[in-house]
Formats: C-alpha cells, sequence, structure tokens
C-alpha cells in the first residue's frame, strides 16, 4: 500500500472516528489524534494532536515523542535536531516536523540510536546543569568559608585587642557588687581610671601604665584614693586572670602584682591608713558652740532671706547620735523610725545595714542619745526615715554627712593639682567647722565614732564591750562565736550610759552636776 503523504488541510480537517488514532505521512513520521474531553455544549470532541516518530530496533518497534502540533520549537530540540536557522517563535508544523525526520534519518544511518541519542543530549544538559548548580554552590561555600574565616580572623583579632575599657565594663557587669550597686566605682573609675588607660589593650598593659595614673592621683594630694583604687584594680584584674579572654591576655603576667604601693605613695603617708584623730572634749564643746552662734547669727540678722542658714537640727542630732553611739555615718543615714523604740530606749540596726552585714546591733539609748532621738523625730517624725533624702524617696546618700562635714573643713581641700580646691556650686564650703584651729588636721564623722571609743575606755568599760558597742567582728574561732551566745545586753546598756553621762557633762555642765549627784 503506498504511503499516504500528510497536508496542513489534511490535519486540519482531519475528524478522528476513535478515540486514539494516527495519521501516517511516510518515513515514519505520524501524527497522532488522542480525546481528550467532550464539550459539553454543543458535545463537540477536542483531541490533542502529538507528532511522533516510529522506528525498528532489531524486530522491537520504539517511537519518539517530537511534541504537540504547531506547538513552540524549544531551544533543546534546535540543538538536537540541528534546527538552528529557525527563527525563535517557529512552530511544531508539518514542514518542520520532516526536517527533525531527516535530522534523525541522518543519525540512524550514522547508527545512533534516536532514543538513546536524545536520552544522551538530556543526560549531558542535566549533567551540565548540575555542574552548573554544582560550581555556584562551591563558589558561595567558599565565599561562605571565606567570610567565617574573616569573621573568626575579627573574633580573634578583636579578642586579642580588648582594652581595660573592655574589662571593666565585664566586671562591673558579672564580677562584683558593692553596696552602692557600684557606683562608687563608676565614679572613680570613670574620673581617674579610664581617661588614663582605658583605651589601652589588656595585652599590652604594664605596670607603668598602672603606676603612672597612680602616680597621678599621689600628686593630687590623695593618697588613700590611690591605695584604694590600687586595692579595685587588684580585685578586678584577679577575678580577669581566672576568666577566658582575660585569663589569655594576661599570659605575660598581671601587671597589678609588680605594683609596689609604698614606693608610691607620699613618704609620709601611713599605708596601713590607721587615722588617729579624735575630738578632744574642748573640741566637742566647740563644736556645740558653733552650732549655737551659726543660730544666733541668724535669729538677729536683719534680713534672714539673705543671712546664712544655721546648722538644721537634723544634723546636730545627728552629729551628737553618732558620738553617743558609735554608729557609723552610714547605719544612721539608712536608719528607719520604725526601728526606734522610744519606750525601751533601743535602736536596731539590722544587718543589712552594717558594715559587712554580719550581725543585727541593738543600741540602749542613754538620757543623752534619747534626748537627741526625740529632737530628730520632731524633725523628721513625718517620715519613715530618720534622714529622708530631700528631693526623692527614701534615705539621704550615705557619703552625704561626710561631704557636708568636709566641705566645712575647705582649708584641707586639694584639686588635681594639689592646690586648694575650688569651691563647688551649690555646696557650701568654708572653715566653720574647723576645731582648734586646724591644728590637729581635719575631722570626720567616722572620727566621732573613735571619739566615744576612746571615752568609753577612759571611763572603765572593758575592751570587748567596746567592740560590741562597736559591732566588731570578734577574734577567736568560729565555734566560740558559734557557742558562746551571751548577748552582754547589760553591760553595753551600762557602756552607752556612761559615755552618754560623760557627754551630758562636756556639753551641759551646769546641768549635769547636779543629775550625776542625783545617781550618786
Amino acid at each position: 500500500m503506498a504511503k499516504l503523504k500528510l497536508t496542513a488541510t489534511t490535519i486540519q480537517n482531519h475528524k478522528p472516528k476513535s478515540a486514539n488514532e494516527i495519521l501516517n505521512d511516510g518515513d515514519g513520521l505520524s501524527m497522532r489524534f488522542r480525546l481528550l474531553l467532550t464539550e459539553s455544549t454543543d458535545k463537540r470532541k477536542v483531541y490533542s494532536k502529538t507528532w511522533i516518530y516510529s522506528y525498528k530496533v532489531g524486530t522491537k518497534s520504539l517511537y519518539i515523542t517530537l511534541g504537540s502540533f504547531e506547538s513552540l520549537v524549544s531551544e533543546f530540540d534546535r540543538e538536537i535536531y540541528g534546527l538552528h536557522e529557525l527563527p525563535k517563535d517557529a512552530r511544531l508544523t508539518l514542514e518542520i516536523a520532516r526536517m527533525i525526520v531527516v535530522g534523525i534519518q541522518k543519525r540512524k544511518k550514522l547508527k545512533i540510536d534516536p532514543k538513546d541519542y536524545i536520552q544522551q543530549e538530556i543526560d549531558k544538559r542535566e549533567r551540565a546543569k548540575q555542574k552548573l548548580i554544582d560550581d555556584e554552590l562551591e563558589r558561595l561555600a567558599a565565599i561562605a568559608k571565606k567570610n567565617e574565616n574573616d569573621r573568626l580572623l575579627k573574633i580573634k583579632a578583636d579578642a586579642e585587642n580588648l582594652t581595660v575599657q573592655h574589662l571593666f565594663d565585664a566586671w562591673i557587669a558579672d564580677g562584683v557588687r558593692r553596696k552602692d550597686d557600684n557606683a562608687t566605682l563608676l565614679r572613680t573609675f570613670k574620673a581617674d581610671v579610664l581617661p588614663q588607660i582605658g583605651k589601652i589593650a589588656i595585652k599590652d598593659l604594664t605596670e607603668h601604665h598602672v603606676r603612672g595614673l597612680l602616680r597621678v592621683l599621689v600628686k593630687r594630694g590623695v593618697n588613700r584614693s590611690a591605695v584604694i583604687m590600687r586595692n579595685n584594680l587588684t580585685q578586678m584584674f584577679a577575678w580577669a586572670e581566672k576568666r577566658q579572654p582575660w585569663r589569655k591576655l594576661l599570659s605575660e603576667g598581671n601587671p597589678i602584682d609588680l605594683i609596689e604601693m609604698d614606693k608610691i605613695v607620699d613618704r609620709d603617708y601611713d599605708m596601713k591608713n590607721e587615722r588617729h584623730r579624735k575630738l578632744s572634749p574642748d573640741e566637742i564643746k566647740e563644736l556645740k558652740d558653733i552650732f549655737i552662734r551659726e543660730q544666733l547669727a541668724f535669729d538677729t540678722a536683719p534680713d534672714r532671706r539673705s543671712a546664712r542658714h544655721p546648722v538644721e537640727t537634723s544634723f546636730q542630732c545627728a552629729i551628737w547620735i553618732m558620738l553617743s553611739t558609735l554608729c557609723r555615718v552610714g547605719e544612721m543615714s539608712m536608719a528607719r523610725w520604725e526601728n526606734v523604740d522610744f519606750e525601751a530606749r533601743t535602736w536596731f540596726i539590722p544587718k543589712a545595714d552594717t558594715k559587712g552585714e554580719e550581725n543585727d546591733l541593738t543600741i540602749f539609748l542613754s538620757d543623752f542619745s534619747l534626748d537627741q532621738f526625740r529632737k530628730l523625730h520632731t524633725a523628721t517624725g513625718h517620715s519613715d526615715w530618720l534622714f529622708p533624702a530631700r528631693n526623692h524617696d527614701g534615705h539621704v546618700c550615705v557619703k552625704s554627712m561626710s561631704k557636708r562635714v568636709g566641705d566645712r573643713q575647705s582649708m584641707f581641700k586639694r584639686d588635681a593639682d594639689g592646690l586648694a580646691r575650688k569651691p563647688m556650686s551649690n555646696r557650701r564650703q568654708d572653715n566653720t567647722f574647723l576645731l582648734g584651729e586646724g591644728k590637729e588636721g581635719a575631722w570626720t564623722p567616722h572620727d566621732l565614732r573613735r571619739t566615744g571609743a576612746t571615752m568609753m575606755q577612759s571611763l572603765g568599760v572593758p575592751l570587748d564591750i567596746i567592740d560590741r558597742c562597736q559591732n566588731h567582728v570578734l577574734s577567736g574561732s568560729k565555734v566560740r562565736r558559734a557557742y558562746l551566745q551571751h548577748d552582754y545586753a547589760k553591760e553595753k546598756r551600762d557602756a552607752w550610759r556612761l559615755l552618754g553621762d560623760r557627754l551630758a557633762l562636756i556639753l551641759n555642765p551646769a546641768d549635769n552636776v547636779i543629775t550625776l549627784e542625783r545617781r550618786a
């Protein structure tokens, strides 16, 4: 039977009689009509039209699907069938299908199996595509590795160049917690340390850097501050030596270990910082006279609005309470009225407010002390605190009273150059609290504690009782402290009474002679 040749018209007008019908064109090319669906409106049947190429290998019949009739010729088909000259918008018409068959038959003559060839080309392109993907992934991995290496190198470089500022920030955050929430550390380091050595890398820091900043403090005349700063630096670097990355940066040694403080401070400075200043009875009387004189000057001033204000009652009471109870200025500054019992004549200081937070302390109030607490209650009893802060809730700053006493002995204040310090804004600075013309030096609130303790000693109070009144941690084994629990309440009450009577006699001799005689 002769081979039928298809035409575009034949294909266009052909109406298949079955769901799967093939029209042959010859040379292995044919078109397959396959029923897709029947449209419901007019029951018209819709068929797909697909070019196929059939051939035999031995007795086995094979075929290749060339594509849908008049579909866009793909780039892949252009390459494997040699159709490079076709326009990009070429469609798979009868003419182009025959051109594809010609290309296939040429390869068959070269004994190239069409299907294998196409699969090989597909595999080849898949491999090429995968190689592009692999190459891109390798490129991205190389970039990522380089970035990671750069990041690690930067981290390493950053770690190796961590500065004193970085160490201080880490130490403040995780290594130290002072009672004032590290406020003093922050202030002193920002003023005296970080401007000097804050930007120096830890690995480059030497003893000479540290010695230099300490000598600046000594030159300023604040030997004690220099010693305290050395101690703070010692604590900070001891913390660093136990932790990474600081420990590695200190591999050449801790520079603080090489600091010999006795060769930095002034020759006449007492490294033990054992102050011996105490107020004599005449100085105690002189202090009271200063309070009276300032009050009288204010009361008799022609214009009180412009007159200098006297020392307020609460501050005067604070001085006499510290002197008569041996309490610390911080313990008094943080005291609450709820812990003062006027009927029982006691003042309870919880251990949270004491130095070292070792023990609670109950102070038995002498007549002198009780009178000061009553005067103070008249002035500040409206508050929860014995000494409320002016501008915020809570108690006054624990350094407030020490600053006030120091400001009124300004002749002893020195600036960074060792010269007389210029007056500070919003703070009264004069020499009105100077005692004994300053011959014995400046006095501090803590000296009142020493003064009262010395008075107790002169009155025959045993030393261990004085220590207990001051809430000192007593020497001896922990076992002894744990098992010997006598509170010495009577002995301490008598000690505070003797001190109160002595102070009353010094400050009010005429009034108290009769009282003492009556007691006798």
